[in-house]
């Protein structure tokens, strides 16, 4: 990217402008009542108050124990939670937060999910958006694998069926995060419904599902296929969304960098993972190694605005999903490839670490001269 005097300070002024405008965000955040606090209670439709005490001790998947709560400068307990956002094309997007220790961490995870002036500005940090509408209110009780949620009639005035679809899944999703629940079953304004205003079935138990499911190819047979995750970097760049896809194949890391290296089923909304023209030439695992082996073009991969960070990370997610794969390796045309830290993420999406990358990102194209 060739920039001129002019340019570059303008780029710089820009990035100034970015960074002050984070500082406001996080300080107005701050100054707002914390988006983790949980709504009162209400009474569920038995008539009885939900117990929160099954929620207490739930930890969401993937976080490690040992990360436990955290005291913060300012004093206040931290804990680290996995809350569900969508982006501006509806992907579903996972991202691990930390927020103020309280009783109660499910359901204070998803009162992060509802439309407020200080959740919107929190997810608009991530260039992410909320999922459920403004003012919903939530009813939780978590007891022996079951979750029980009640949320209030402002669900019923979703925009349409996609609209609703996303917000069930993101439930569903953001509460199997948790190791004490198995299953989700819905109540609206507590009652029993079978579906939402435009359709969406609330009906029975729900159980956690393939997140962002690409619509099929008309010549794979959903009976003879299987579901396998692939990561691909968001067209922001800020963000990794996970997609599912249905394969013929085994759902092998072979398979997985295969299909990974096809690109996306919808290129306008989310960035292939390796260049144009690249191609596989195989992989092997050795000792717990993926070594991933590309032709020559793999190397325009530092074309990339923010260096291929993003690629290499969902590369890397992909990969070390499958049983028996620790790390990744890179070659080219069968010589190592020199990729830097391709350590394995603690979680797909980090919150704390995604403003910080989208800084990286537009540093780096300023100073980007030839």
């Amino acid at each position: 990217m060739n920039l001129s005097g002019n340019q570059r300070r303008v780029y710089l002024l820009a990035l100034g402008l970015l960074v002050l405008a984070v500082a406001l965000v996080c300080a107005w955040s701050l100054w707002l009542r914390p988006a983790g606090t949980a709504a009162p209670a209400q009474p569920d439709a038995r008539g009885a108050e939900p117990s929160a005490q099954p929620e207490t001790t739930a930890e969401p998947m993937g976080v490690s124990s040992n990360a436990g709560a955290e005291p913060e400068s300012d004093g206040v307990q931290k804990v680290s939670t996995i809350v569900y956002y969508q982006d501006n094309y509806g992907y579903l997007v996972p991202v691990m937060c930390s927020v103020p220790l309280e009783d109660g961490i499910a359901k204070a995870t998803l009162n992060r999910m509802v439309q407020s002036v200080g959740n919107d500005m929190q997810a608009a940090r991530l260039g992410l958006r909320t999922v459920l509408p403004e003012n919903t209110k939530i009813d939780l009780d978590i007891s022996e694998g079951l979750a029980r949620i009640d949320l209030s009639k402002e669900v019923l005035n979703m925009a349409d069926a996609a609209a609703e679809s996303n917000m069930v899944s993101a439930i569903v999703q953001t509460l199997t995060e948790f190791d004490s629940v198995e299953k989700v079953e819905f109540l609206i304004d507590g009652k029993k419904r079978d579906t939402l205003t435009h359709g969406t079935s609330v009906a029975g138990t729900f159980t956690r599902g393939d997140i962002n499911l690409e619509t099929a190819e008309p010549t794979v047979s959903l009976s003879a296929s299987e579901p396998m995750t692939l990561y691909f970097p968001a067209d922001s760049g800020a963000v990794i969304v996970p997609v599912t896809r249905m394969v013929r194949e085994g759902a092998d890391v072979n398979t997985a960098v295969m299909e990974l290296a096809k690109g996306p089923s919808n290129q306008d909304m989310l960035e292939s993972v390796v260049p144009p023209g690249c191609g596989l030439i195989d992989v092997n695992v050795e000792n717990g190694v993926a070594k991933l082996n590309f032709t020559g073009e793999f190397v325009n991969l530092v074309q990339n605005s923010d260096g291929g960070r993003m690629a290499l990370k969902a590369l890397v997610l992909t990969c070390t999903q499958f049983k028996g794969v620790d790390s990744v390796e890179i070659y080219v045309d069968g010589v190592k490839y020199d990729a830097g830290d391709l350590g394995v993420p603690s979680f797909v999406n980090v919150a704390d670490s995604i403003v910080y990358d989208y800084i990286q990102t537009q540093s780096a194209m300023i100073f980007d001269f030839e």
